[in-house]
């Protein structure tokens, strides 16, 4: 019996040479495994991609209604505030010409800023402080409620818009 091991033929497993050079490169079978691994996810991809394979058809989308800006809800979400009531003492009232229309400002001091302006009866359009309007004048300055143009960033103003009067509403 004892021959039998000396030439490593052994009916028992691990007994003999073979498994004494698997145990000397476990890399081997780490390596079959990956391969094998790859190859299955890889018949597994193409599977799954054939049978996701289907007609495109084209969906109906229902026609959508823009929706209607109301100005005095833009003008109070760019910051108008309605003016306090005055003792007494009576403003002048600015000439604008209609040509313009003030709808909002984004005042970050006099220098700086935008104005929501609409210009002949068109959708108004934002303008920067510096920024020239169609009609060839330039936003001089912006403040809390009120938009200085004129025909140079420097020059004097000649128009001075100021935004509509917010009707009451109730709380």
């Amino acid at each position: 019996m004892t021959q039998a091991s000396s030439f490593s033929h052994s009916v028992y497993p691990g007994d003999g040479h073979a498994s004494a050079l698997n145990a000397r490169r476990p890399w081997a079978a780490a390596a079959a495994g990956m391969l094998w691994l790859a190859a299955g996810l890889s018949a597994g991809y193409w599977v799954l991609l054939a049978w996701g394979r289907t007609p495109v058809t084209a969906v109906a989308a229902a026609p959508m209604a823009l929706p209607v800006a109301d100005p005095a809800v833009v003008a109070r979400a760019l910051g108008f505030l309605p003016p306090a009531v005055s003792s007494g003492v009576a403003q002048a009232p600015v000439a604008v010409p209609s040509r313009y229309v003030l709808l909002g400002v984004v005042a970050v001091g006099a220098a700086q800023g935008a104005a929501l302006i609409g210009l002949d009866g068109q959708p108004p359009r934002p303008y920067r402080v510096g920024a020239v309007l169609d009609g060839g004048l330039v936003l001089q300055a912006v403040s809390r409620t009120t938009a200085r143009l004129g025909p140079t960033l420097q020059g004097p103003a000649t128009v001075e818009l100021s935004l509509p009067e917010m009707p009451a509403t109730a709380p």
